[in-house]
């Protein structure tokens, strides 16, 4: 039954990759936590080798459509990698399992792992249900493109990777349209591509500081992470992810507030 609901919930991540550009690590590191009963961090790093290798899949379709602006990829990119390269090598290893404790509540280095995704489940749903309405009508200008603000997001977008595991598309996308004028369509391939860099290398420093993984889950369940990623590809000739978004937002929204819910009742 929970080798079904994990296949399931594999094709369920692809689909929304390949649907939004966005979202994977949203649904994949809930799932492995309290579906498949996998420890938080290392939840973190197999949501980085999920969604990085889903999103090389999903960014080629947008390549050979010269909807990847490499470029500003680079510009966001590479301060967001240095933040991922920072947290996975060094911060994240020194972190004590308990941080500390206030009148008896433990907090621990899990606890707070899943608690600040929650927030960031919170901050990409509102993104999802408000922001893109309001990027749907922005004219773009030929105005230069904002150098120090786009580094600052990206260093943002990194520290989120770098702690939670999450690729941060619906904190990319908006940046890359409101503060680098790119389109709706090519902001969500160039922020594939910015996904991927970062979560294949925050994984590979993962793997250079020996963390164990279960290879034949990993494989198994991004093999069907990318069946859903081509049928999300499908479906977007067929189905506006415009009007899907905000639908989905709500769900990411009532499923932040669960794992808020769920982590302080269990600690």
């Amino acid at each position: 039954m929970f080798f079904f609901l994990g296949n399931f919930s594999a094709i369920l991540i692809g689909i929304t990759l390949g649907l939004f550009g966005a979202g994977g690590s949203i649904l994949s590191i809930p799932i492995m936590v309290y579906l498949m009963g996998i420890n938080p961090l290392l939840s973190t790093s197999y949501s980085l080798f999920i969604v990085g290798f889903s999103s090389i899949i999903g960014v080629v379709k947008y390549y050979n459509q010269n909807l990847v602006d490499v470029k500003l990829a680079a510009l966001f990119g590479i301060p967001s990698l240095l933040t991922v390269f920072a947290i996975r090598e060094f911060l994240l290893p020194a972190l004590p399992n308990i941080l500390f404790e206030i009148r008896g509540y433990i907090v621990s280095k899990d606890l707070a792992v899943m608690l600040m995704f929650s927030v960031l489940m919170m901050i990409a749903s509102l993104s999802m249900i408000r922001s893109y309405k309001m990027l749907k009508n922005i004219k773009l200008s030929t105005d230069r493109v904002r150098y120090l603000p786009t580094i600052i997001q990206g260093l943002i977008v990194g520290f989120f990777s770098g702690i939670v595991g999450s690729g941060g598309g619906f904190l990319i996308i908006p940046a890359l349209v409101l503060l680098c004028k790119l389109p709706m369509k090519k902001a969500v391939g160039t922020s594939l591509l910015i996904i991927a860099v970062n979560s294949i290398i925050g994984f590979t420093i993962d793997l250079s500081n020996d963390v164990f993984f279960d290879w034949k889950f990993l494989f198994s369940f991004t093999s069907f992470a990318v069946v859903g990623i081509v049928i999300g590809n499908k479906l977007t000739a067929k189905i506006s992810g415009d009007k899907l978004r905000p639908f989905f937002g709500w769900f990411v929204l009532l499923m932040g507030i669960y794992v808020i819910f769920k982590e302080l009742i269990q600690y």
